[in-house]
């Protein structure tokens, strides 16, 4: 097995199993087991029941089980029987061409009195079949957690096959509305919490690896915060979480935030939040915003619980300034950077620091990408009103660190007297806010950065 394909074989497990709960007790089932390739005569079935789903025979509860049944059979297919099973859903249950001429046709030639009918009738024609096949899907135990990691998949697949990328945008449409904000219910998340969802944290942390169960018991000590969104049909599934350090000040090094060994600090003291970690746990929602409300909603929590914080910023990896340099190469910075061990040397790492935050600051405030910044971390900063605020040198020495932004990482401030000023003139003009060492380092843009 691929290492692609064992990440989406852990990505439905969990789902399997609520799936098979579904058809228990649901008619219309024939126990569909298909060929994990799906191979010709089992296309023919799926193709099927596809259809017998969409004429809705035996009534709603026989519905249901066909529905589940399809949604199982799908989690037992190989990665190439995966892919035929979603062509024949992207490319035979899509919009009737003829259909929805014909309706144009009729709204344009509808007297004012038939204008309602013809509008209703473009509408229909406009819903493909396979969006009524998600829907039932969406109404089964575990259904949303399935349809989540079904977009994951039918992300990476359209990247190949163009005929995917129809059904992909019709699900991700779908999603965006059952995941709207006002939906998700914000929790804190700390030691007493279920071991499963422990479990997930560690699973799911994207940002600062979670080393063992000691690691994780110290982010969620006292001085310490996690939060995560949950949508009340995957109640136990964290759709992205936060990690917060109270601090004294602004934190400048990330070992020195998750040294299992320091003392535990006194929240009711800290001035400062510092939020050195967000992770999406769902890769199937990736593009479907929500981060931006997590952070405000965080924010108003901690002012609530701790009045003494006046400081809220971030301490965030530069997780594209590594690609850039490749294609934007700066001699002084590579020569510095060429020394083995160049971080662990203080000569050699005084000698780096200057050339390095300086192209560090180039790449974040020049360097962009249909308008906006092209690092990834400071555009979701910047669009939610934040501030680039400092540099800090040898603040990640990990080999991911290293790797990514030669061990640099920044803290966006947000203040909150400034975050819509800040928000409005990124998403309008393009400007970044920054502080005045931070662009003093970036200087003026001398060539065109990609």
């Amino acid at each position: 097995m691929s290492q692609s394909e064992a990440e989406v074989s852990r990505l439905f497990d969990r789902t399997l199993a609520g799936l098979k709960e579904a058809v228990r007790g649901l008619v219309g089932s024939d126990g569909l087991d298909p060929d994990p390739d799906l191979t010709k005569g089992d296309s023919e079935r799926i193709r099927e029941r596809f259809r017998v789903c969409l004429e809705g025979r035996g009534g709603e509860v026989s519905a249901r089980g066909r529905a589940a049944e399809l949604g199982r059979a799908y989690l037992q297919l190989s990665e190439t029987g995966r892919r035929r099973y979603l062509t024949i859903l992207a490319t035979e249950f899509d919009r009737d061409p003829a259909a929805l001429g014909r309706a144009v046709a009729a709204l344009e030639a509808a007297a004012p009195d038939g204008r309602a009918a013809a509008e209703e009738a473009l509408r229909d024609a406009l819903n493909a079949p396979r969006e009524r096949l998600l829907r039932q899907f969406n109404a089964l135990a575990d259904g949303v957690k399935f349809l989540v990691d079904l977009r994951y998949d039918l992300m990476r697949f359209a990247r190949e096959d163009a005929a995917l990328s129809g059904l992909e945008k019709d699900l991700r449409q779908l999603l965006a509305s059952w995941f709207d904000a006002g939906f998700l219910e914000l929790r804190r998340i700390d030691w007493n919490a279920p071991a499963s969802l422990l479990e997930k944290l560690i699973d799911y942390e994207a940002v600062h690896a979670i080393q063992s169960w000691q690691d994780l018991k110290n982010r969620l000590d006292s001085d310490r915060r996690c939060y995560a969104f949950f949508h009340p049909s995957m109640p136990d599934e964290p759709l992205i979480f936060v990690e917060v350090a109270l601090e004294t000040g602004l934190a400048d090094n990330v070992h020195a935030l998750l040294d299992e060994e320091s003392p535990v600090g006194d929240a009711s003291r800290a001035d400062a939040a510092v939020f050195y970690s967000i992770s999406n746990a769902q890769r199937g929602l990736a593009g479907i915003a929500f981060g931006d409300f997590l952070i405000k909603r965080v924010v108003d929590d901690l002012r609530a619980e701790l009045p003494n914080l006046k400081t809220f910023a971030t301490l965030s990896p530069i997780p594209g300034f590594g690609r850039w340099l490749k294609d934007n190469p700066d001699d002084a910075v590579q020569a510095a950077l060429a020394k083995p061990g160049w971080w662990e040397d203080p000569e050699a790492a005084e000698a780096a620091k200057g050339p390095v935050l300086r192209a560090v600051a180039r790449y974040l405030v020049h360097a962009r990408r249909r308008g906006r910044a092209a690092d990834p971390v400071a555009h979701f900063h910047l669009s939610n009103g934040a501030r680039m605020e400092r540099l800090n040198w040898l603040a990640n020495v990990s080999e991911d660190g290293r790797a990514q932004s030669a061990g640099v990482m920044i803290n966006y401030l947000y203040r909150r007297d400034m975050i819509e000023a800040n928000h409005e003139a990124y998403k309008g003009e393009g400007r970044i806010a920054m502080s005045s060492a931070v662009r003093a380092l970036a200087g003026k843009q001398e060539k065109k950065t990609r």
